[in-house]
């Protein structure tokens, strides 16, 4: 069997997709960050091909997200996309006609306007924690909630409570508030998404054109309380992809694809899993830009630099001495 892999390498997840020739997802992976991107895209190397036919062989490779130049050194990506490109991609084929996405994950959030195929708009929130995964996570572990019992939670609300959402300290000390009072939990949950979903569309929305149809990706996706609040605040229907939490990782898959066309890929292999790398840093005092320049190593060897802006480091790959 052929295909094309894709990694999208976050703050909070890292994920895997393996699309088949035929453009369809054969496995996909998701995995947390856990704050080390390097072990995390080797477990989810070792867990795919564990997953795969043995005589599976990859004919591209796609990185993405905040992690992607990493991933790609390391995999020897083919092509090396943000995540505003692959979200875009995978959501137009997908759901062809796609006119608006929804994206929330760990630790931002982010819209995107397409028209006619293509990306007329975007904005991301990189700022404030209310809305995305992570603040949902720790409100559920403070209430005591399964994450993955809260949409249904939510859903049970016959009177969601009006709560704040601008900010996520007031957003929290207001549930507290709430409870306090004797508001069932059900209508607290149901009131926090409203809040985040009003939070997201006077935040990131604002001054969007919202069409639909309208695809609602991320890992947040999977929490059916915010895919309800959207559809009440949109007045459309939301639709939320199969593999929503992947999406981004199912872009830089095709991509790839695109990228290759069945030439010879640059990757490095299942066994990239089993390599010692290791990734530094330091300022280079060449210039008033004091540039944060990033290293990744190799058993010794450096691959690959990148952080400056006169490429006076990330045009090589070799060892020089650094300026100190």
């Amino acid at each position: 069997m052929h295909g094309y892999l894709g990694i999208d390498v976050g703050s909070v997840s890292t994920n895997l997709v393996f699309m088949g020739e035929d453009g369809n997802v054969k496995h996909s992976i998701y995995l947390r960050t856990q704050g080390e991107p390097i072990k995390a895209v080797q477990q989810g190397l070792q867990l795919m091909q564990a997953a795969l036919p043995a005589k599976t062989k990859v004919a591209g490779v796609g990185t993405t997200g905040s992690g992607r130049q990493l991933a790609g050194v390391i995999t020897g990506a083919d092509i090396i996309k943000n995540e505003i490109t692959t979200h875009a991609v995978a959501a137009s084929n997908v759901v062809p006609g796609v006119r608006t996405i929804l994206e929330i994950g760990g630790q931002d959030s982010k819209i995107i306007i397409l028209r006619n195929g293509v990306v007329a708009d975007f904005a991301m929130n990189t700022v404030c924690a209310a809305g995305t995964g992570s603040f949902l996570d720790q409100q559920a572990s403070r209430l005591g909630i399964d994450i993955r019992k809260f949409g249904t939670l939510a859903l049970q609300s016959t009177a969601p409570v009006r709560i704040a959402g601008r900010c996520a300290v007031f957003a929290e000390s207001d549930m507290i508030h709430k409870q306090q009072m004797g508001y069932a939990v059900p209508d607290i949950l149901a009131g926090l998404c409203e809040a985040l979903v009003r939070n997201y569309l006077n935040n990131v929305g604002k001054g969007k054109e919202i069409l639909p149809p309208v695809v609602f990706q991320g890992g947040v996706a999977a929490n059916s309380g915010m895919k309800w609040a959207f559809e009440q605040a949109l007045g459309m229907e939301v639709y939320v992809p199969p593999y929503h939490d992947v999406m981004g990782a199912l872009g830089a898959a095709m991509l790839a694809r695109e990228a290759t066309n069945r030439k010879n890929t640059s990757f490095r292999g299942f066994d990239t899993a089993e390599r010692d790398f290791r990734c530094t840093g330091f300022t280079c005092n060449g210039c008033s830009n004091m540039c944060e320049v990033l290293e990744i190593q190799e058993s010794g060897r450096v691959l690959a630099r990148w952080g400056d802006r006169c490429g006076r480091w990330s045009n090589i790959t070799t060892r020089e001495e650094k300026i100190s």
